[in-house]
């Protein structure tokens, strides 16, 4: 019986993960699409904000210091989450004036994030501008805390669940804020760079 648990406990977290490298890969080639046509297809601007579908590949995000090269999608859902981090709906894109968030999992695309440090760097890409990030602020707040904090210049926040190396509850989330230090609007002559592998 113990033997017959097992493997069913392999079986569904091997399904889980496929499925996971599966959402992963289709993410990455969709942006490379997106950034080939220079332009996001379903975008419509609300109320100064950006409206995108959800799961819609829509930034990407570079951690050198923790070898993290991984595209953002649209979107914190259970489904969402398994492609990439999300993008906080409601929230600005990365270089615009306000806050952009971007959370992910803490035993998937942001399993590193602790060891981000102050002053590390940041770069976020879309469509129309790259932007180089400092992180400024590291914290850890309750699950239940605000984490959306309206700016009038643009501002960093990434997110994922506390403690990153514990299997169990997380009833805490660690908060790390940047600013930008350097913007660079794409040249859509440019060429295109796919993601690189992720250190896993």
């Amino acid at each position: 019986m113990v033997l017959v648990v097992g493997l069913v406990i392999v079986t569904v977290v091997g399904v889980q993960l496929l499925r996971g490298m599966v959402a992963r890969e289709r993410a990455r080639d969709a942006w490379t699409k997106v950034m080939r046509a220079s332009s996001f297809s379903t975008v419509t601007a609300v109320i100064g904000r950006t409206r995108v579908t959800p799961g819609s590949s829509v930034v990407r995000v570079i951690i050198p210091t923790i070898r993290l090269d991984e595209v953002v999608v649209e979107g914190l859902s259970d489904k969402d989450l398994w492609a990439g981090p999300g993008h906080m709906p409601g929230t600005v894109f990365p270089g615009q004036n306000g806050n952009s968030v971007i959370s992910a999992h803490r035993d998937r695309h942001f399993h590193r994030l602790d060891d981000v440090r102050i002053g590390d760097m940041v770069e976020t890409q879309t469509p129309e501008i790259s932007v180089t990030w400092r992180i400024t602020k590291r914290e850890i707040v309750d699950k239940d805390a605000r984490v959306i904090f309206e700016t009038t210049t643009p501002q960093l926040t990434l997110t994922t669940c506390w403690p990153t190396r514990y299997i169990g509850p997380a009833p805490e989330r660690l908060l790390l804020t940047a600013v930008p230090v350097a913007t660079r609007e794409r040249n859509a002559s440019a060429a295109v760079a796919e993601p690189a592998a992720a250190s896993r």
